[in-house]
């Protein structure tokens, strides 16, 4: 998954919630959906993580987050 992308301690699960994919002028983004929980289960974050993808050479990427601490 992103655990590395989102710095997540290794202590700490991180759980997919939702996914959406999308194409448009070229770009071909994947959005995910995350919460981190701690070591006792509890959600202490939520992640929205996009995966943007040029459909045209050099199919550059380009990953972006938001963080939401709870």
């Amino acid at each position: 998954m992103h655990e590395e992308e989102l710095k997540i301690p290794k202590e700490h699960t991180l759980v997919q919630t939702k996914t959406e994919w999308k194409q448009k002028r070229g770009q071909d983004t994947d959005t995910y959906w995350y919460n981190e929980l701690d070591s006792e289960g509890k959600v202490i974050a939520k992640y929205i993580l996009k995966d943007s993808t040029s459909m045209h050479p050099s199919f550059g990427n380009n990953i972006t987050f938001e963080k939401e601490v709870i």
